[in-house]
């Protein structure tokens, strides 16, 4: 799977996933799952790398001195909002607002789809921001900040 990035707009961002071959509806499935469960996280506040206690102490985590205050004062880190996958053909979108969430929920998706791609269904390209030439994109009704704004 390539991963290249386009420009991105964290609150208006075309995430374009280029299947193999048009995928079926089991992989539609998955593929949804998988961008729902993200979703999930995101809007929790889970991709926020102010906070990332265990992966800073490395390999060894028995016993670690989990400072509970140091995570109670981090600012929120939260996706707002996120469309339902649309399919096209071998293409797929989704259109998402990363709203304050590090770059970290991108990092995870993109590790997610790379394992994905190795196990459940192939995928070609996935582009974050940006445009596809081939298929059109207006203002999502979702977004909070429309272009003409």
């Amino acid at each position: 799977m390539e991963v290249r990035f386009r420009e991105l707009d964290p609150f208006n961002c075309w995430i374009w996933l280029r299947f193999k071959e048009i995928p079926s509806e089991g992989e539609r499935n998955y593929v949804d799952g998988v961008f729902d469960s993200w979703y999930v996280i995101g809007r929790l506040g889970g991709f926020n790398s102010e906070n990332l206690q265990a992966h800073e102490e490395g390999s060894d985590l028995s016993w670690i001195n989990y400072n509970n205050e140091q995570a109670a004062n981090v600012l929120p880190s939260l996706m707002h909002n996120v469309g339902q996958l649309e399919y096209q053909a071998e293409w797929g979108r989704c259109w998402v607002d990363l709203g304050t969430c590090d770059a970290l929920a991108l990092d995870v998706l993109i590790n997610t789809l790379l394992q994905m791609d190795s196990d459940v269904v192939q995928i070609q390209e996935l582009i974050i921001g940006g445009v596809n030439d081939d298929w059109e994109v207006a203002d999502h009704p979702d977004s909070i900040f429309r272009k003409g704004d």
